[in-house]
């Protein structure tokens, strides 16, 4: 019989009916245990919901009126997490997790899981979570942000705000979970082996080894394999068993009791302790990794009928009868009558409103359900004593580096609940000192260093911003960011979509990088590639090219995020950082002074250069600063007037505000330093093309498809100044012979 899901159901009635039960792998009593009889009648309903949920899945499957198979059925013990652990202790769950929900939501009279849930498997917008964008296990009153992903990349931001408990405290901040909560995060045991899970996992080994507070509960559900890759045996227990800094404990996910004590232990350990935990619960899967998953191709049937009768749906009921709590007939009551209610909410949901306009579904990429107002400007007694001796210096130009590091100093000394954080940060300063400091002036809780680990650091971000922080992390090199994109791609980024603005991760991203570093070269330190962040919808892309400008940017990006929740990417040019200078030594004319508190420059808001009519140049960061040495050039030696546009936002283009400037302009040339494929020049042809009633020339001067070289070819391939007049010269049919 291939219908595996009908074999199971009826393998339980007729088991529990003629009292075929698997034996006990784990010896226990429910004597001493801490367990209640209706405790663990109270569990089994869960679990018995949780089956009968898949199987409803299954049916409505077959009619194209459910979309999501991947149930829970084999994990259902994890009903015991949901009842030991507290509805305010967070929770970031696997997608194996539907009786541990249904339990967890005991705990707030009121709730309708059951319902909800059922209205995520038809995708209806009345899902109270995600809306009908996806099958997702989340709920604001349950504590429980919604995870997508299948590879445990929400283990590093479990991390994150299982270290911002004891921060939040020490500071005073106005956290969401209480002092004493402990986060918990679920995962498969085939997620384990991801580099994702790894490092989280290191990270709060390495953050408790030093003894920084780190109440984190990791909670492995192994059930042998991952989709149809075994798991060797023994794997998950050697591997994490013997960590330092991490407490190991396993319990078996067969038998309700021995879960409970080993639940317990380690809940009592993480929370009095506060420090992370590994608990291990063994279990099996049973129908396949989804409803498209046909075992058969991998599996004996011998193999699956054994991994069926080891159902933890019967161990529980081999336990409710041998301890006299409920007889077979009161079961299968439970049983039948739990079937019914699920099947009668099946019928219901399937009528239910579903998202059919892209408006609709696209409107909740940026929600935000709790909007918040910017706090005051700090009083002007306070910025005078805590920039020090750096206070009279604020009138005196200075490059972009230590404007930076001033803006920085306000917002931390603005916003109470802001961190910032990354390689090297602290007391270094940074690479390029450009955090040089600030540890000493706001302290370890606020400038701290991370380990080096990208995903890390990023995970890091979005816990703390579940808890009620403001995250400024550095990301040391653009190169760098690609060892944890996905942070940002599957995590940051889709929090408020799937959660239509319930649950949001406000953060603001430093990241060096862009070419023309001279002196410490090579790809990885020179990195021409922004197009990772541009496709990532939500997210805002900024770029300033001088030190006031990113001043300015950088408190909007800071504000957009605390008002608004979003997510924000801020490039700061490596090459600029310490540039004076614009046309010769000592002219100081890439200088400035620094920026009054209140100066910002808003979204989309681009500079204009010049108001030339022969062309215009479109260009950002170190383009515009080689395309202001080219204008003066081609005005003095060339007779052309130009008009440089700075961009600024990267992503998304001020298309409107955009195409009024240029709306008029015969010439345009496009300046990139990015590589021209995948690169901004792309977007900004096909906006000048699809929008202008006459297409004007356009010309495209970008970085060749190619990496970047060490030594004294590291701009080879760049836009130049040269290049820039050349291009100019050519695009306007002049003699473009160099002088």
């Amino acid at each position: 019989m291939y219908n595996r899901a009908e074999v199971v159901d009826q393998n339980f009635t007729q088991f529990v009916s003629t009292g075929k039960f698997p034996p006990a792998r784990t010896p226990t009593s429910l004597e001493g245990s801490g367990l209640s009889p209706s405790r663990l009648v109270q569990l089994f309903e869960s679990q018995v919901a949780s089956r009968h949920l898949d199987l409803r899945a299954r049916i409505l499957k077959n009619s194209n009126l459910c979309f999501y198979t991947i149930g829970s059925s084999g994990h259902e013990g994890n009903a015991v997490f949901g009842n030991v652990f507290r509805l305010d202790d967070m929770a970031f769950l696997h997608y194996r997790s539907g009786a541990l929900m249904l339990e967890r939501a005991k705990q707030l009279p009121g709730s309708t899981s059951i319902y909800d849930t059922m209205l995520s498997f038809v995708a209806s917008s009345e899902d109270p979570i995600a809306g009908g964008r996806h099958k997702v296990f989340g709920s604001l009153p349950l504590m429980v942000p919604p995870q997508t992903s299948t590879i445990a990349s929400h283990l590093p931001k479990a991390m994150g705000a299982a270290l911002s408990i004891q921060k939040a405290k020490d500071l005073g901040l106005n956290s969401v979970m209480a002092d004493d909560s402990v986060v918990l995060c679920t995962f498969g045991d085939a997620s384990a082996n991801h580099s994702t899970s790894l490092g989280a996992i290191n990270a709060a080994a390495w953050t408790a080894y030093q003894n920084v507070r780190m109440p984190l509960a990791f909670i492995c559900e192994d059930n042998g394999i991952g989709i149809s890759v075994s798991t060797p045996s023994g794997w998950i227990q050697n591997n994490f068993s013997n960590r330092p800094g991490l407490k190991y404990f396993k319990g078996d996910g067969l038998n309700l009791i021995d879960l409970y004590v080993q639940t317990k232990s380690a809940e009592e350990y993480v929370r009095q302790r506060r420090r992370p935990v590994f608990l291990h619960m063994e279990t099996v899967r049973l129908l396949g990794h989804a409803g498209s998953d046909m075992e058969f191709n991998y599996h004996t049937l011998a193999k699956i009928e054994a991994l069926e009768f080891n159902d933890p749906l019967l161990h529980s009921a081999r336990l409710l009868i041998e301890n006299s709590i409920l007889s077979a007939e009161e079961i299968l009551k439970l049983y039948e009558q739990t079937r019914s209610r699920i099947q009668h909410v099946g019928q219901y949901v399937i009528h239910r409103p579903k998202l059919l306009k892209p408006e609709d579904i696209r409107s909740a990429v940026t929600a935000c359900t709790q909007m918040k107002t910017a706090p005051d400007l700090p009083e002007e007694n306070l910025r005078e004593k805590t920039f020090d001796r750096e206070y009279a210096r604020l009138k005196t130009p200075q490059h972009m580096a230590k404007l930076i590091n001033y803006g920085l100093t306000d917002i931390l000394l603005r916003y109470k609940n802001a961190a910032i954080f990354g390689e090297d940060v602290a007391q270094k300063g940074g690479v390029y000192n450009v955090t040089e400091g600030l540890y000493s002036k706001f302290g370890a809780k606020r400038v701290f260093n991370s380990l080096l680990d990208e995903q890390s650091i990023l995970g890091t971000a979005i816990g703390l911003s579940h808890n009620g922080f403001l995250p400024i992390p550095e990301i040391q090199f653009l190169a760098y960011v690609h060892n944890a994109e996905d942070q940002i791609r599957g995590e940051a980024a889709t929090l408020a979509f799937f959660s239509q603005g319930q649950f949001t991760n406000p953060m603001v991203i430093r990241i060096a990088g862009l070419p023309y570093q001279k002196g410490f070269g090579g790809h990885f330190h020179n990195d021409n590639s922004l197009a990772i962040f541009r496709d990532i919808p939500g997210v805002i892309l900024a770029v300033p090219s001088n030190g006031a400008d990113a001043v300015k940017m950088m408190r909007a990006c800071v504000r957009k995020a605390y008002e608004e929740g979003r997510v924000i990417v801020f490039v700061e040019p490596i090459a600029l950082y310490m540039t004076k200078d614009l046309h010769q030594e000592g002219d100081k004319e890439w200088s400035s002074a620094y920026p009054q508190p209140e100066e910002e420059i808003s979204f989309g808001e681009f500079g204009v250069h010049g108001q030339g009519k022969d062309l215009t140049i479109l260009t950002y960061g170190n383009g515009y600063y080689f395309s202001r040495q080219a204008e003066k050039i081609l005005r003095e030696k060339h007779g052309v007037n130009c008009k440089i546009i700075d961009l600024r936002w990267i992503s998304p283009l001020p298309t409107e505000s955009l195409m009024k400037e240029i709306q008029h302009d015969k010439n345009i040339l496009i300046v990139d330093e990015c590589r021209k494929s995948g690169s901004l020049s792309e977007a900004l042809v096909t906006m000048i093309v699809e929008n202008s009633a006459k297409i004007p020339n356009i010309k495209v001067l970008a970085a060749h498809d190619c990496f970047i070289t060490l030594g004294v070819a590291a701009a080879a391939g760049l836009p130049s100044r040269d290049d820039i007049i050349q291009s100019c010269l050519s695009l306007l049919g002049k003699n473009t012979e160099k002088k």
